[in-house]
């Protein structure tokens, strides 16, 4: 009897690699599903945080799709080997802080060490030819075939029939007859093929899943590096980067300030590791102060900020309380600030 193959697909949670592992599922091979988790994923985050997204599902995407499949998912943390996509990347970025030929290099080299650790066979993915103007292309999909390892074990269900045969098409382990054509940056043939298939419900078909594409927090982590004596990053950088609007009053030191109560409850949980400030006698935000050397000063400029931010903007004074780590709350009395935030605003 032929061996059974085993394929691994690198699932994002959106549509197109739900139908990329779908259509080797439909040929009868064994898939797994593997997911990569960087810090910079979309889903799961801002939705889950603030109020104002509280009609948004709030679910993994990767594992709703895995579950819908009916295939096991592997999620793995890989935060910290990640930096050195960000940070130093090879090909480039994109219109802002996106590595994406580097990004998409990165996951299936892991893909392939993964797939060689436990005796998988090929790898898949949800690439379509045209779709992303750095990572999808006819010219560099080689690239990545190449720089990953994974040379032509890498299957790309749904556009497979625009690109050279891979070994599992070659070797008949899957028919390439079966495999589709799609190209371009239009969905519709995705859409399509889910109705087809009697998928009603996946994820917003052309939405992003990577703050790095957007510019606001591009702005922010570009900010980041500007302020810090290294071009590093921690986990909690990037999540705080996602999180309240972000205001740099001055050089040394910029502040984190809650936009709605689900922010508030979420930057309750850093008090403990930075200068904040509340007010006290009209509802306002939390403000987070993220620096060093922060003078009383600093803290008075902070607090009056703070103050225009709240309920009590129009009133002569506000009290607002505030505390420095590993020190007892102390309670002030400000105005509220009136100097223009335009550049100060991140």
């Amino acid at each position: 009897m032929a061996q059974p193959r085993k394929a691994v697909a690198l699932i994002s949670g959106g549509l197109d690699s739900m139908l990329a592992t779908k259509a080797i599922l439909e040929q009868g091979i064994h898939v797994e599903g593997i997911n990569f988790f960087t810090g910079f994923c979309v889903e799961g985050h801002t939705h889950a945080i603030r109020r104002q997204n509280s009609d948004k599902v709030k679910r993994n995407n990767s594992l709703w799709v895995a579950e819908q499949l009916g295939i096991k998912l592997h999620i793995i943390d890989i935060v910290e080997e990640y930096k050195q996509v960000v940070l130093n990347p090879k090909h480039g970025y994109g219109a802002h802080m996106n590595p994406c030929l580097d990004c998409k290099i990165f996951m299936v080299r892991k893909a392939h060490e993964w797939m060689e650790q436990h005796g998988f066979d090929f790898i898949i993915t949800g690439e379509v030819v045209g779709q992303r103007p750095m990572s999808q292309r006819v010219f560099t999909m080689p690239v990545i075939a190449k720089e990953s390892g994974a040379e032509d074990r890498i299957v790309r269900p749904l556009c497979a029939q625009k690109l050279p045969a891979t070994l599992p098409e070659r070797e008949g382990w899957i028919e390439r007859e079966k495999l589709f054509a799609f190209s371009g940056r239009s969905r519709k043939p995705q859409m399509a093929l889910a109705q087809q298939w009697g998928i009603e419900e996946y994820a917003q078909p052309a939405g992003g899943c990577c703050f790095l594409t957007d510019a606001n927090y591009s702005a922010k982590i570009k900010d980041l590096f500007a302020h810090r004596p290294e071009r590093d990053y921690e986990l909690d950088d990037i999540m705080l980067l996602k999180i309240g609007r972000h205001v740099r009053p001055r050089p040394h030191f910029k502040m984190i300030i809650s936009r709605e109560e689900g922010e508030t409850n979420f930057l309750e949980g850093y008090k403990k590791q930075f200068v904040w400030i509340k007010t006290v006698n009209c509802s306002g935000p939390l403000t987070l102060l993220d620096g060093q050397n922060i003078t009383e000063e600093d803290i008075q400029l902070a607090a009056q900020l703070t103050a225009r931010f709240s309920q009590g903007k129009q009133l002569p004074e506000v009290i607002c309380r505030y505390a420095i780590p590993g020190q007892e709350a102390v309670e002030i009395t400000v105005s509220p600030a009136i100097e223009p935030l335009a550049e100060w605003l991140l």
